[in-house]
């Protein structure tokens, strides 16, 4: 069905009420600032947040309700900050400290949307079923370079292939691992079915993104056994209600690992990035650029094309380059 367009009166109160409503936060935020007077600036690392309402854990493991000012930008998941204490059940972020690495996608008006902060890790969950795409997978794979994490490939429900199946499935994308990235089969049903990603997980800061249906709730559930009543908590201690259990949240595990259970990865895109910079993005490449017989080179069907040679002599993989050629068609497109 066909979205019904707005009237302009419509908009116009669509515009008022959010005027209102950042009116009002903004005095809620100037009151809480004012309540905190000079109490001590406090570190903090953001749970989860829902709009201007952020869950703030303290250096001793406390969660604590806390608002911020819009000045501030984004603050995200995994964020840390700094904050004061306005009440015993409320504090107000007064700033956000630097980040080591944030993870991004373009909104429905192009802009760059934080998902994720201080990740060291993104995983690429695949299964069965849905079909497992590699340009997809790429995608994810090009954000982990351009923002300088590791990654690597799990296949999900992996107990549900036979051993032809999984011998299949190896040799579709075994080359991945021959570029660098790992491969891991997980099962969240079959005993010490998560050992060989829990290595993986200990002491890194990861998120898992996919495709819907391939079961990363499922595989959060098994990873977190207690993540309801963690969740249950989470929305108690921040008043956010379900909300809470909608938005990103960074849990953490037994191994020293932490983990970013967030609904926005289940669909990806690329945000506004350069061609050097998408070249830069499939790992394999860095020997070959800069190689080609001209310097426009567009990697298609150029003479002394550099890559096309490296792929004919087998160290670049066909599908590699082929979707890299079909993500360089999308750059600078209306999104």
């Amino acid at each position: 069905m066909a979205r019904r367009r707005l009237t302009e009166k419509q908009r116009q109160r669509i515009t008022r009420l959010q005027d209102d409503r950042r009116t009002r936060l903004a005095k809620r935020v100037e009151e809480a600032l004012l309540t905190s007077g000079d109490s001590d600036i406090l570190q903090g690392r953001v749970i989860s947040r829902h709009g201007q309402h952020l869950l703030v854990q303290d250096e001793e493991g406390i969660d604590h309700h806390c608002l911020f000012r819009q000045n501030l930008g984004e603050i995200v998941c995994g964020d840390r900050v700094l904050w004061q204490v306005a009440s015993d059940d409320q504090g107000v972020v007064v700033s956000l400290l630097p980040r080591s690495t944030v993870l991004s996608r373009p909104d429905y008006s192009g802009r760059d949307k934080p998902l994720a902060a201080n990740i060291t890790q993104l995983i690429v969950v695949l299964a069965p079923k849905p079909a497992p795409t590699g340009y997809l997978t790429d995608q994810y794979l090009v954000a982990a370079e351009l923002i300088g994490v590791k990654a690597l490939i799990t296949l999900n429900k992996a107990d549900l292939l036979e051993a032809k199946e999984w011998q299949k499935f190896q040799q579709q994308y075994g080359y991945y691992e021959e570029i660098g990235y790992p491969l891991v089969g997980v099962s969240a049903h079959k005993e010490h079915g998560l050992e060989p990603l829990m290595q993986r997980l200990s002491n890194e800061t990861s998120i898992l993104v996919g495709q819907s249906g391939v079961g990363k709730s499922s595989l959060i559930n098994a990873l977190i056994p207690h993540r309801e009543e963690t969740v249950g908590e989470l929305s108690e201690t921040s008043g956010l209600g379900r909300h809470t259990t909608s938005v990103a949240t960074l849990h953490f595990l037994e191994n020293g690992g932490e983990i970013i259970d967030s609904p926005g990865v289940r669909s990806f895109r690329l945000g506004k990035i350069t061609r050097q910079q998408l070249e830069a993005g499939f790992r394999e490449f860095a020997p070959f650029l800069g190689k080609c017989q001209f310097s426009n080179c567009t990697h298609r069907s150029e003479p002394g094309c550099a890559l096309t040679a490296a792929m004919n002599a087998g160290a670049i993989h066909p599908e590699r380059l082929k979707n890299f050629l079909h993500m360089a068609e999308q750059l600078g497109k209306t999104r």
